[in-house]
């Protein structure tokens, strides 16, 4: 039988669940990924303005900055809409890793940039890796 889900408590929830994942940081986790942003296009700077490198700031810039975009737009979302849109931020930081190890491979762009870039994404695909499975395990003993 499928129980009730209670509407009314879905941003408390969604509140209580980023705090939990982001209590051991400083910095609020929205502004955090927007400095993410800023910072990966900062860095873009520091990489030479070669065409064969085009496609390396296109990508990064593409997906560095959709890693907040998409966070932000799940916070005015149901709660499942909430995991979805955190799910896709979380494929986007994966992405931004991804793109910064190939960055790293070719030996280009600012060094100490790229290496304080590269532990800042693990760190925020871990935040929303574990906020995703939090929403995920809510929303399976919803429907149970």
């Amino acid at each position: 039988m499928t129980k009730e889900y209670n509407f009314s408590n879905e941003n408390e929830i969604i509140n209580q669940i980023i705090r939990e994942e982001t209590k051991d940081y400083n910095i609020e986790f929205r502004e955090r990924l927007l400095m993410f942003a800023v910072d990966i296009i900062k860095f873009l700077f520091t990489i030479p303005r070669i065409p064969e490198y085009n496609v390396l700031r296109y990508q990064l810039s593409k997906a560095g900055s959709s890693v907040g975009a998409n966070y932000e737009e799940s916070q005015s979302s149901s709660y499942k809409e909430f995991g979805q849109k955190t799910r896709i931020s979380l494929r986007e930081a994966n992405e931004s890793k991804f793109w910064l190890r190939v960055i790293d491979k070719l030996k280009i762009g600012d060094r100490k940039k790229l290496d304080y870039l590269m532990i800042e994404a693990e760190e925020i695909s871990r935040i929303l890796g574990s906020i995703v499975s939090k929403v995920d395990k809510k929303l399976k003993s919803v429907n149970r």
